[in-house]
């Protein structure tokens, strides 16, 4: 029997998309012949993933999961957001946010974690999930929080079944002393991070460059007015104090009540929020957009007549 070395295993990895366990497999069972591999692995359905990776994969899940003072998250991808409805997809993301919990939210060390099993790694049961489901699928991104005092709250905003939906957050909710009602509380914040998408956890939290660029925008605004520097530069002052209610989570109107502030209802509490994070679906991919029957048409090669009617 042909040695098989890693080398081998790469290169048909690189030719069919498969996963490593499924190129190993595959150049023992054809001892060692890289055409037939690769017919092997096409046989088996294993070789599409290659065919399929182009695609634009902005749908999908995102999965929460979370012990006591720690909670992951992970955005696992699609392409239609039917694929979002099957069981083994969802099983899959469930499986994922579960490992991340443990090994931590860089994704090298995530796709390369055993998936529970099946004797193959994460990223090569998405691999073969791929094959399976007929679509392109991407683990994109994965976060991890944890406190030494206190709770990591989670919240999925119209679950499909728990821990599972297409926005998802975490928040680190630190407290001396644990309470009854600290799950609720991180919950909640929760939900007014999904609601009002805060960008930072505090004044101080605030990008400079975000700032400085929306400071600009003011500033021109308000010289339209024709009004001195100095009556100017307090316009715009005022004008960034809303724009902290707007994207800072400490100086937001809780969700809750709405007139008390954040600040006010952590300081109540006896409690901090440390940290968060919001996964949106699909967040900053750029979609395909098209006129599907128009597709339809020039894949049939037929042209519409100017005026024609």
């Amino acid at each position: 029997m042909a040695e098989i070395t890693a080398a081998m295993v790469k290169e048909l990895r690189e030719k069919t998309g498969a996963g490593m366990m499924d190129c190993k497999r595959a150049l023992a069972e054809t001892a060692g012949e890289m055409e037939a591999a690769v017919d092997w692995l096409r046989k088996k359905g294993l070789a599409a993933a290659a065919r399929k990776a182009g695609r634009v994969a902005a749908e999908g899940l995102i999965g929460v999961a979370s012990v006591p003072g720690r909670g992951a998250m992970v955005e696992v991808n699609a392409e239609t957001d039917f694929v979002a409805r099957n069981e083994t997809f969802q099983n899959f993301v469930e499986t994922v946010a579960r490992i991340a919990l443990e090994t931590g939210e860089d994704l090298d060390t995530v796709r390369a974690a055993p998936f529970p099993g099946t004797g193959r790694t994460v990223a090569d049961e998405l691999t073969h999930l791929v094959a399976t489901i007929g679509e392109h699928l991407s683990l994109r991104r994965a976060r991890v929080l944890s406190v030494a005092s206190g709770v990591v709250g989670t919240y999925v905003h119209n679950a499909l079944r728990p821990g599972l939906g297409r926005i998802g957050v975490l928040v680190a909710v630190e407290a001396a002393n644990e309470f009854e009602g600290l799950e609720l509380l991180g919950r909640q914040i929760g939900m007014q991070v999904a609601a009002h998408r805060a960008e930072a956890v505090d004044i101080g939290g605030v990008d400079p460059a975000a700032l400085e660029r929306e400071r600009s925008v003011l500033a021109e605004q308000a010289r339209t007015s024709g009004k001195p520097e100095a009556v100017i530069e307090k316009m715009v002052d005022g004008r960034i104090r809303k724009y902290y209610e707007e994207v800072v989570l400490l100086e937001q109107v809780w969700l809750h009540d709405g007139e008390s502030r954040v600040k006010a209802v952590l300081a109540k509490a006896g409690a901090r929020v440390s940290a968060f994070a919001r996964f949106q679906l699909g967040e900053g991919i750029e979609k395909q957009e098209g006129d599907f029957a128009a597709e339809v048409a020039a894949a049939a090669g037929v042209k519409e007549a100017a005026g024609a009617g």
